[in-house]
């Protein structure tokens, strides 16, 4: 998808430069991507001591 964005350059630039990606698209896609998946890990700490896992009876089972 074509898109036209008005990003400051000087950050498109340090962003390119510390994750040695060359290309905008590639940096942004980056971003985003990181963006994503930090909200996801967000959401995943809510259930942080809720679940319940007894790791002996997981080791032990046959249908794996």
């Amino acid at each position: 998808m074509r898109t036209t964005l008005d990003i400051p350059e000087n950050l498109i630039t340090e962003a390119m430069e510390l994750s040695r990606i060359s290309t905008k698209t590639g940096v942004i896609i980056a971003a985003l991507e990181s963006l994503i998946r930090k909200s996801k890990l967000s959401d995943l700490k809510k259930f942080k001591g809720t679940v319940n896992l007894d790791m002996d009876t997981l080791r032990n089972r046959k249908n794996w």
